[in-house]
């Protein structure tokens, strides 16, 4: 049922195109889109790289570069949330990078790391790593103070607090931080690959490619697959989180 309003939207859509009220040059219809996808699946763009090849390409980068995300944002996050003063100390940095787009490291990465994958996994970790980063600090403070005292007072080592005390107690929210971050790491994808790539494949790259010899088609269908692999991406987490926590 849930799936309703995108099945209308789509009908009305491709209505309106077959009706000529919405030019085909400008945005064609679904049918043209999923010939253009087919396009892609079979002869690939450029010629010879398919869809799968772009598709692997740019989940690798996601994936390192949310990875990378998680194994600095969570402890560093966890350390912050839990002594003040060293998030006293680290907040000031953090909130005057964390609004720098993503879009505007590009010619830093590049100068840093030239072009390739380890450019595009950059800007994808700076776009995933603050939500990661302030939703686990959120969590931890987010944590009865009183647990944490009776945990010191019946004996706990700082090992057994942090992963049987902060971990647990921040889960929920850093849960939520790894839904955004690996969205915003998504999102940043096409900027990321604005970079460059030397194996001329990723989805940002056949995007780009698609833009420069005009097919809106295969423009759209590449935006399309990056939506829907979001979207299945955000199930999944939604899915783990339920069975992770049960015990909320």
């Amino acid at each position: 049922m849930k799936y309703i309003p995108v099945i209308a939207v789509l009908l009305a859509w491709q209505a309106l195109s077959s009706a000529g009220i919405i030019p085909a040059n400008r945005l064609p219809s679904p049918f043209a889109i999923m010939e253009g996808l087919v396009g892609l699946i079979t002869d690939g763009l450029p010629p010879g790289h398919t869809l799968t090849g772009h598709f692997a390409a740019s989940l690798k980068r996601v994936f390192c570069g949310v990875a990378v995300s998680l194994l600095t944002g969570i402890p560093i996050g966890l350390l912050m949330g839990f002594w003040r003063k060293l998030g006293d100390f680290l907040n000031p940095f953090v909130e005057m990078i964390r609004p720098i787009p993503p879009l505007a490291w590009v010619p830093l990465a590049i100068l840093w790391f030239g072009i390739g994958d380890a450019s595009a996994t950059f800007i994808i970790f700076l776009g995933s790593f603050f939500p990661i980063l302030l939703n686990t600090i959120t969590g931890v403070l987010s944590i009865n103070r009183r647990i944490v005292e009776y945990a010191v007072i019946l004996g706990a080592r700082k090992r057994d607090l942090f992963l049987k005390v902060l971990v647990p107690g921040a889960m929920p929210s850093i849960i939520t931080g790894i839904r955004i971050g690996l969205g915003i790491g998504w999102m940043t994808l096409v900027a990321a690959e604005f970079t460059g790539v030397k194996s001329g494949y990723g989805l940002g790259y056949l995007i780009m490619t698609a833009r420069d010899i005009q097919r809106a088609d295969q423009i759209i269908a590449g935006m399309a697959i990056i939506g829907v692999t979001g979207y299945l991406m955000d199930f999944l987490i939604r899915k783990t989180e339920d069975k992770l926590l049960r015990w909320r």
